[in-house]
């Protein structure tokens, strides 16, 4: 019945998760600062002997079909020996998952997580018949099987959610023959994968300082906010330019990518990929398009931000290069202890119980935190060792940036703590809907707190600088993502054909009218609208929308909080102790925030102008001075 969950546990991983290897050269990390793996298995073989009674069970598994509509009693047999091997399917992938990141160098660990994908796989095709056995027992027999027997309540929503998918289901052969192939269904993403981090050769450039860099996506990122604007063109220019040349390649990829993901939502009945991603939380389309009209009625909010980033980098003309480099340096180190005692002083706003469970939490093993040679880069929180813990993944350099992202992955981590105390295995995952809310609502709650304590306006300009920047990145960039993607995949259900060039023109167009190009708010050369070329979101379903409506959930129970005091706290704790016990959209409208409805959309845009409007405060009074 849970057939996705290979897609959860990728997915889970992809918080914040990039593909490229860190750069620093630490081989010997302070184990104080690693994640403690033996709380998942003492060692590989004990590993190894989980996954093969993981395979094992796929037999029992198997052998149950037929039966469910025997009585209630063989409907909770089944449902609880699958979610066990569930469970105990989670809990080996994420011990190899988080191995195998440690060094992406070490081709012993990367053919574990590859053996744990396999049985992932291997775990669909063995499911894949319950799905359509559940629909052929009907949603009477199973409603008397839950009055009759009461430990089928805590499969009460599972049941209800497969119920609902009938319009979408195949029969067993169906089901079965696209199960098999569901590890072929995200080639186009390793291809681009391959592409991207491996067969590229990246070229090197010498910048004023006289350091050379190598301008992949780190070195990209790296320099792309350097303070000298003509190493900044440099850089944009050499990223894109090799870029371009791959374009068709890249092209092709993506297309494939979009015309299987459009032939999968035909097969199984849905009027379009679009409709597909919003039916499996039970989405209104009102949330997506509402989400895109507000965030297009905003853009002079946005445009208003890059007047002020370009009045404060002494710019006459805005340039797509300029929307990097800080508005203003702060020079501060927050190292790792520094940053969790900073973090548990501003959570203090959701009460003792909270900081007392996040300061136990944070003080063990947890965590991976510095960079070194070979680990993965980027940050993300990995849930799905049910019995054991979360798990962070950090590269923590010691920077705000750092500190914040550390905020971020423990507000992911939190939720999944408060959901564990709260759910059982099955009804404790979250979705993607509602997972990023507590992450952004943490960021939010960091950086008021730093705000209200900075010791400077210098210090308060960086702070609200970099608030702005989070809301453009995430509010207006994710969305129009989110307005790209669907373009694309409406144009492919349209019949048209895509190219490297023509995805580039499309892109194009939204980059440009996001960004004032044809007011002269923000310059953009026709070379850098290969920039969708660098964003991996699009080789997966259509979740990027969720970013932005995650932080407007999350300005919205902040400021509840903010208003409520205890109140608005215990909401939002409730909101995160549901875990994924009911709809996510349901779950939200709970807590009282309706993002099919403008209100909440527009109060981040207000937010935003309040925070322009003190900078330009603060700029006042120093130009005064």
């Amino acid at each position: 019945m849970k057939r996705l969950i290979f897609a959860f546990v990728m997915v889970s991983t992809l918080i914040g998760a990039g593909q490229t290897f860190a750069q620093e050269e630490s081989e010997a990390p302070d184990p104080k600062y690693t994640w403690d793996l033996t709380e998942i298995y003492p060692t590989e073989e004990a590993w190894d002997q989980a996954r093969n009674e993981v395979l094992a069970k796929m037999e029992s598994i198997l052998a149950r079909r037929g039966t469910m509509d025997d009585s209630a009693e063989a409907l909770y047999e089944t449902l609880a020996l699958v979610s066990d091997t569930q469970k105990q399917a989670y809990r080996v992938y994420t011990y190899s998952s988080l191995k195998a990141d440690e060094d992406l160098r070490v081709s012993e660990t990367q053919e574990r997580r590859q053996l744990s994908q396999a049985m992932l796989a291997r775990m669909n095709e063995a499911t894949s018949w319950m799905q359509p056995e559940i629909l052929r027992v009907g949603e009477e027999t199973i409603n008397s099987f839950i009055a009759e027997d009461e430990r089928l309540q805590r499969f009460a929503f599972e049941l209800d959610n497969a119920l609902r998918n009938a319009p979408h289901t195949l029969g067993d052969e169906a089901e079965a023959t696209l199960a098999y192939f569901s590890q072929t269904f995200v080639a186009p993403n390793d291809i681009y994968g391959m592409v991207a981090n491996s067969d590229i050769p990246w070229p090197t450039v010498k910048l004023s300082t006289g350091e050379e860099g190598v301008i992949d996506s780190q070195g990209y990122s790296r320099f792309r906010g350097s303070e000298n604007r003509e190493d900044r063109k440099l850089v944009f220019d050499t990223f894109w330019g090799k870029w371009e040349e791959y374009r068709n390649s890249v092209g092709a990829v993506l297309n494939s990518h979009l015309q299987t993901q459009t032939a999968l939502a035909k097969a199984r009945k849905y009027d379009s990929v679009l409709h597909r991603e919003l039916f499996q939380d039970n989405l209104p389309p009102e949330v997506y398009y509402t989400l895109v009209e507000e965030v297009n009625a905003a853009l002079p909010t946005l445009h208003r931000y890059f007047r002020l980033r370009a009045q404060m980098l002494g710019v006459e003309e805005m340039r797509y290069y300029d929307i990097y480099p800080p508005l203003v340096s702060l020079d501060k180190e927050f190292d790792i202890e520094t940053s969790k005692q900073i973090t548990l002083d501003a959570m203090q706003v959701l009460g003792d119980d909270w900081v007392e469970m996040q300061k136990e939490a944070m003080d063990k093993r947890w965590m991976h935190v510095y960079p070194q040679r070979g680990k993965r880069s980027g940050a993300y929180m990995q849930p799905a060792a049910y019995d054991v813990h979360p798990f962070v993944l950090l590269n923590h350099n010691d920077d705000y940036e750092s500190l914040s992202t550390l905020a971020h992955e423990w507000g992911h981590a939190m939720h999944t703590l408060y959901s564990k105390q709260a759910q059982p295995f099955d009804t404790a995952f979250y979705s993607t809907f509602i997972a990023e809310i507590p992450s952004t609502s943490l960021e939010l709650i960091l950086q008021d707190y730093m705000d209200k304590r900075a010791e400077s306006d210098q210090e308060r300009l960086f702070y609200l600088g970099s608030a702005l920047e989070g809301l453009r990145g995430t509010f207006f960039r994710q969305t129009m993502f989110a307005e790209f993607e669907l373009a694309l995949y409406e144009a492919v259900e349209r019949g048209e054909a895509l190219s490297g060039e023509s995805i580039s023109e499309m892109y194009g167009e939204i980059l440009k009218r996001y960004h004032g190009h044809d007011e002269g708010v923000v310059i953009i050369d026709d070379l850098y609208t290969n920039e969708w070329m660098f964003i991996p979101h699009f080789y997966y379903n259509m979740y990027v929308f969720q970013y932005a409506t995650s932080q407007t959930a999350g300005t919205a129970l902040y400021q509840n909080i903010v208003e409520e005091g205890e109140a608005g706290v215990e909401n939002y704790k409730n909101l995160l102790r549901a875990g994924g016990s009911d709809y996510p959209y349901t779950l939200l409208t709970n807590a009282g925030v309706d993002l099919a409805k403008p209100g909440p959309y527009r109060a981040v845009v207000a937010k935003m102008n309040a925070i322009m409007d003190e900078m330009e405060a603060i700029l006042a009074r120093q130009e005064a001075s």
